[in-house]
């Protein structure tokens, strides 16, 4: 999965198909569609409903014939079909004509780190049936990385974590290149999960999948910390009357309850650093790690991090696109790459001193000087025989 920037200068749109939400990117309009990864088919007629965030309000309130799909799991896309429907409405008719216009159209797309050629395939499939002639494909860390602004093309260290709603992809990146990365299977929707067993075993509540994330921002602030509120109250369903029913949770046992799926991502950072060069691991110490995602906006996970890791954290000024974003800027020609030319530099510099040495010598060692660079010249052409040995070698 290596695209120049070349090549993605060449493309027209760029997609980011993710398990909560789906965003593109058009050259020159800029962010153009982020909405839910969710679309509504009726099932008897087979006819779409709704997509994004009206699709996603629907979800476990809508009758027998009426199903409510997510067409992407974990950065992967599922359901092909489903996909393209559901991307075919969110641009809308004006988009989809506009980019019908350009001849070959190219688009590039993110795929999670270390994604299987199957899961490849199916965003490239996605992408070509929606009218794409080429499809590039950019790790979603390095185009992350780009999006929130790390000097990913200098020889330094930079750290950072994506913080999805499946997964927790974290990496060390240097060079413009990705040095080691970690793919962990916990995400935002592995820490909802967390709270609704939590409120299901100790407080008998069926807690809707839509109520998680207003308890989540109830813990704003120092929401994982012990300063955080001691107690908030939600309303879900009685396990055993069915009833509506209204209780007060003590949030350190939500606290405690959250901290269990997140010590997998914990191990994961660790695991990188064991595997990354000491030189890089000695630069994290005062860059620290980025996190970037939609659910590293949950209150108080970067206080968390820093005590377990004892490194600088930051969170991205718009963490849940910086993905899209860093794709768009390679779009519009914004990265530059790091020109590694230090012969150019060097030789100016050089001549004098070669100069003065030369003149140094006698005159015996002159013409010798001299003799021997006239036959090598005559041997190996100059610099097109050096060539031409090399490429035969």
């Amino acid at each position: 999965m290596t695209v120049s920037l070349e090549q993605l200068r060449r493309c027209h749109v760029a997609v980011d198909l993710g398990a909560a939400r789906t965003r593109v990117f058009v050259k020159g309009a800029g962010l153009v569609v982020d909405e839910p990864s969710v679309a509504a088919v009726n099932t008897r007629t087979g006819a779409l409903i709704a997509v994004g965030a009206l699709a996603e309000k629907m979800t476990g309130r809508t009758p027998d014939y009426i199903r409510v799909a997510r067409p992407v799991s974990g950065g992967t896309v599922v359901d092909i079909e489903m996909a393209q429907r559901m991307l075919r409405h969110l641009l809308g008719e004006k988009l989809r004509r506009q980019l019908r216009r350009k001849p070959r159209l190219r688009a590039a797309a993110s795929t999670p780190h270390d994604s299987d050629p199957l899961a490849q395939r199916a965003t490239v499939e996605t992408l070509v049936g929606l009218g794409a002639r080429r499809v590039e494909l950019v790790d979603t860390l390095i185009a992350a990385a780009v999006g929130c602004g790390l000097p990913v093309e200098q020889p330094t260290a930079t750290m950072i974590m994506v913080c999805g709603a499946a997964t927790t992809q974290i990496a060390v990146l240097s060079l413009g290149s990705i040095v080691t990365a970690e793919r962990i299977p916990v995400g935002g929707n592995a820490i909802d999960y967390a709270v609704i067993q939590h409120l299901r075993h100790q407080h008998e509540l069926l807690l809707p999948s839509q109520s998680v994330r207003p308890l989540q921002l109830a813990l704003r602030g120092n929401g994982l910390t012990a300063q955080g509120p001691a107690v908030t109250e939600i309303h879900g369903r009685d396990v055993a009357t069915g009833l509506a029913r209204s209780v007060r949770v003590d949030t350190a046992a939500v606290r405690d309850a959250i901290h269990t799926p997140l010590t997998s991502v914990l191990d994961g950072i660790g695991k990188v650093l064991r595997v990354c060069p000491p030189d890089l691991v000695a630069d994290l110490v005062d860059r620290g790690i980025m996190m970037v995602g939609g659910s590293a906006l949950l209150p108080g996970l970067d206080q968390m991090l820093r005590d377990a890791t004892g490194m600088p954290v930051q969170i991205a000024e718009r963490p849940d696109t910086c993905a899209v974003l860093g794709l768009g800027a390679m779009l519009e020609g914004r990265i530059k790459p790091m020109v590694l030319d230090p012969l150019a530099d060097a030789i100016p510099e050089a001549q004098p001193r070669l100069r003065t040495e030369f003149l140094k010598l006698g005159d015996g060692d002159r013409e010798g000087v001299a003799a021997g660079a006239a036959a090598g010249s005559a041997r190996g052409g100059g610099a097109d025989g050096a060539a031409d040995d090399g490429d035969r070698f």
